[in-house]
C-alpha cells in the first residue's frame, strides 16, 4: 500500500514539474527565459519519474536503469542549457530588459607589484635553465 502510494506521488508530482516545464515554453517571450523554464522543472520532473520506477522496480535491473538516467539527466540538462544559452548570445538574441551579459574586459585585475614580476623573471629563468640539453 504504502510503496503504491510513494510511486504514485512521484509520478504525480514529476507530471505536474513537466506540465510546468511545457506551459513555460510555450508562455513565455524569449530562448533565455524558455530554456530556463524547460530546463530546471523538466530535470525535476522527469527526476522524480525515474524515481518513481527506481521505487516500483527496486535496485536491480529497471530500477538501476532509472537511477542512471537520473545520473545522466543530471550531467547532461545543464550543458545543453548552457551550450542553447550561449549560442543564442553569440547569434545576437538580446535579453529583455537591462539584462547584460558581463563584459569579459571588464574584469578588474589586481595590479601586480615590481617584487612579483621580478620573482616570476626569476622563476622563468630558473625552468628554462633546467630544460636546456646538455651536451652529454
Amino acid at each position: 500500500m504504502i510503496h503504491t502510494a510513494v510511486v504514485v506521488t512521484l509520478v504525480v508530482v514529476g507530471t505536474f514539474f513537466l506540465t510546468v516545464g511545457t506551459i513555460g515554453l510555450l508562455r513565455l517571450p524569449n530562448v533565455y527565459n524558455r530554456m530556463h523554464a524547460t530546463s530546471k522543472p523538466t530535470t525535476l520532473g522527469t527526476a522524480a519519474i525515474f524515481l518513481a520506477g527506481f521505487v516500483h522496480f527496486g535496485p536491480g535491473g529497471e530500477g538501476l536503469t532509472a537511477l542512471i538516467g537520473i545520473v545522466f539527466l543530471f550531467l547532461t540538462v545543464p550543458t545543453g542549457s548552457h551550450m542553447i544559452a550561449r549560442a543564442a548570445e553569440r547569434i545576437g538574441i538580446p535579453f529583455l530588459g537591462s539584462v547584460t551579459w558581463p563584459d569579459p574586459n571588464a574584469v578588474e585585475r589586481p595590479e601586480r607589484s615590481e617584487e612579483s614580476e621580478r620573482v616570476d623573471r626569476a622563476d622563468r629563468t630558473e625552468r628554462s635553465d633546467e630544460t636546456e640539453p646538455t651536451d652529454d
